[in-house]
């Protein structure tokens, strides 16, 4: 199966999608329906039709935004009586497909290759899509925006709890701290911070990063054990609103008691840089000049990146990544010209170890003349 691009017209091929909509963002973007278990998606002739399951039909019918609903059991029941044989699902899938002239779909690429080989023998040949799938889904609309700031606001929700409970714990023995009365570590802390956010209206990660000292210098280290005084504590959020799907996506670095100079001017000049890269964000600003200026900036401040005895230090990932119904959403911050509408996070970092790492996250939309950040919790450094 030959991989091509996506370039929608009004004689564009047929588009099918099958899969689930919960986790599955193009699903949820072309129907808008909510569903756990796979369903069929055709868009042919600028009709966009769904097939489903008795289970989920009334509620398709109400919900979903498209032109036809159809019931696979009455498709089934029509092919029976006309054949005296019950078909398979894929048969059931097939006949949908042929009589809407979906016999030669596109398929986001990662269709599953059992699937199209099941279609093929059935009549029906795929062509994955190399690139977003849904090219739209790049180029928020006002309502989107809308909803990406909602899940900003739950995931602040989240972070002012992280903030509270930290201040409210003490600082004991050996630096480690006590909150209510026993150890506060991070997974007791991630707990707060996922439940707030539940609360709020989100479904937590469940991994959320709470990764103090040492652990910071790894930017994907989820963070285990007690919670430390004067260390830097990265806190990365990035729950999805429960009743859109859609992500936010926050970080902050902390440090509960005094932070040392060093601590201080390593969470200073990350934040210039991150400044830095939100004031060049504009429409038609190049994603990959802006991280590599980033990079410079650090670097000039002393904070190369490089290899230290086996361990990256500096700034080693990239400056931010897109967000929606995806948490990394296409396209990639350092692919190519930002264009009005798109939505990133910026999110610089500078990672040393044997001292810490700090990362600064915020959620912006770019505009044709610059930008509007979506997030805006407060940034403290000490707590």
């Amino acid at each position: 199966m030959p991989i091509r691009s996506l370039k929608r017209s009004s004689k564009s091929p047929a588009q099918l999608i099958i899969s689930e909509s919960e986790l599955g963002a193009d699903m949820l973007h072309a129907t808008g329906f909510r569903a756990p278990d796979p369903f069929v998606y055709l868009e042919s002739a600028g009709r966009r039709s769904i097939l489903l399951n008795d289970l989920e039909l009334d509620r398709g019918r109400r919900e979903a935004r498209v032109d036809e609903v159809v019931s696979s059991s009455e498709l089934e029941t029509s092919m029976t009586k006309k054949t005296k044989a019950r078909p398979s699902s894929i048969e059931v899938i097939a006949a949908f497909l042929k009589a809407r002239g979906g016999t030669r779909p596109l398929v986001p690429a990662d269709f599953p290759l059992g699937l199209a080989r099941e279609l093929e023998s059935h009549g029906i040949s795929v062509t994955p899509v190399s690139g977003m799938f849904r090219p739209e889904r790049e180029i928020k609309t006002p309502e989107e925006i809308k909803l990406l700031t909602e899940a900003t606001r739950i995931t602040e929700t989240g972070m002012a709890r992280a903030f509270e409970v930290l201040k409210a714990a003490e600082i004991g023995m050996r630096g480690v701290l006590k909150w209510g009365g026993s150890t506060l570590s991070a997974e007791r802390l991630r707990t707060e911070i996922e439940t707030a956010i539940l609360r709020a209206g989100g479904i937590p990660a469940g991994n959320s990063i709470v990764a103090c000292g040492p652990q910071a210098c790894d930017p994907h280290e989820r963070g285990h054990g007690p919670l430390k005084a004067h260390q830097l504590i990265i806190l990365d959020l990035f729950p999805r609103a429960a009743k859109s799907g859609y992500y936010g996506d926050l970080t902050r670095t902390v440090v509960r008691g005094t932070a040392t100079e060093a601590q201080s001017r390593l969470w200073e000049i990350c934040l210039l840089g991150q400044k830095l890269a939100i004031g060049s964000l504009h429409s038609g600003a190049e994603g990959g000049a802006i991280h590599e200026e980033v990079k410079q900036f650090f670097t000039d401040n002393g904070y190369p990146t490089e290899r230290v005895k086996d361990r990256w230090s500096g700034f080693f990932h990239g400056t931010g990544h897109g967000l929606g119904l995806d948490l990394h959403e296409s396209p990639r911050f350092g692919a190519g010209k930002l264009k009005a509408g798109q939505v990133f996070t910026i999110e610089p970092g500078i990672y040393i170890p044997g001292l810490g790492g700090v990362r600064h996250e915020d959620v912006a939309l770019i505009t044709a003349k610059g930008h509007k950040l979506l997030s805006r919790a407060p940034k403290p450094l000490e707590l």
